[in-house]
């Protein structure tokens, strides 16, 4: 069953009206709803156009948190083989939010890691909707350390509204946790690769996304904060969350202006979700291009272009 976001109800309606139609006609094989239906198809493909042609941050923001999206889960199983997932930080716990482990992409050793939403209520509770505690940026660093060690490179899937801001995180020490990974994603002489597939929120994001290249999905969205949270700062309104996400500047063609990410991945018209198996094969040609990229670096070099890439950022800005 198709979810669709506020701003889709139209499109809802008529698609809802051609599959009505098409009941009848199963129910009763005397009627001839073709035309009829082929009609309201027609029609609901021009206003998903329309719909999609020129979204606003805030309509980019919502598509980004789709809960039919492909979720890390989703593309682990569709892209990479032999899987072997790695648990907990050898400290405190496994941090369900986060998953990785060692696997083969393209017939290549690898280690992936990546935010995990779940996909209903009871995976949704288990993941805490993606939100890592210090424990999984913690199993983080510990899969990045054996990356380093055996000289493999890291790939990570980037899906999070944020770190989570709960009073256990912050005592066992989520600020420390989450500098400590970005630190890691900094020093390791492996490719590091990241793909921002759904959201891309604050430090928790950029603990994983700190990468020698960086993709992001056509409408997911990259910031360091959510609009509703930056809404409640400078307005206190979190109402006003369509003005903070234009201000934001946290789509993926505002940040390919701004040299923050490398690359834009196009989505099906209707976004990934609407074509999930597509959105999943344009994820792998992508991560494949930008291995290729860094093949054959010493470490040293993987290093200092990592670095670079980020020092130079804030170089460009974008007129207001």
């Amino acid at each position: 069953m198709t979810t669709y976001l506020e701003f889709e109800k139209p499109l809802a309606e008529i698609e809802g009206k051609a599959e009505e139609l098409r009941a009848m006609a199963r129910a009763n094989e005397q009627m001839d709803v073709e035309k009829e239906a082929a009609a309201l198809d027609k029609k609901a493909a021009h206003m998903l156009r329309d719909l999609y042609k020129d979204l606003s941050p805030w309509r980019k923001t919502q598509v980004a948190r789709h809960p039919d999206r492909p979720h890390c889960k989703d593309y682990i199983d569709a892209i990479f083989a032999e899987y072997t997932p790695l648990a907990g930080d050898r400290n405190f716990a496994d941090d369900h939010a986060v998953m990785g482990g060692l696997a083969r992409f393209n017939d290549q050793p690898v280690v992936v890691i990546g935010h995990e939403k779940g996909h209903d209520t009871a995976s949704r509770i288990t993941r805490n909707f993606g939100m890592a505690r210090p424990e999984g940026y913690r199993k983080a660093i510990r899969l990045m350390d054996l990356a380093d060690r055996f000289r493999l490179p890291v790939i990570t899937l980037v899906d999070t509204p944020g770190a989570y801001p709960g009073k256990g995180a912050e005592e066992r020490g989520q600020a420390e946790a989450i500098a400590r990974s970005t630190e890691k994603c900094l020093t390791i002489g492996v490719p590091l690769i990241s793909v921002i597939i759904g959201e891309g929120g604050s430090g928790g994001a950029v603990a994983f996304a700190t990468a020698n290249r960086i993709a992001m999905l056509e409408h997911s969205v990259y910031s360091v904060i959510s609009p509703e949270g930056c809404a409640s700062i400078l307005w206190k309104d979190a109402e006003k969350m369509r003005e903070a996400a234009e201000a934001l500047r946290l789509t993926a063609q505002d940040l390919k202006k701004l040299d923050v990410i490398d690359r834009i991945i196009r989505e099906p018209l209707g976004g990934a979700q609407r074509d999930r198996a597509a959105t999943i094969a344009a994820v792998g040609s992508e991560i494949a291009l930008m291995l290729e990229e860094l093949k054959g670096k010493k470490p040293s070099e993987i290093i200092k272009d990592r670095r670079k890439k980020f020092l130079d950022m804030g170089t460009k800005g974008l007129a207001a």
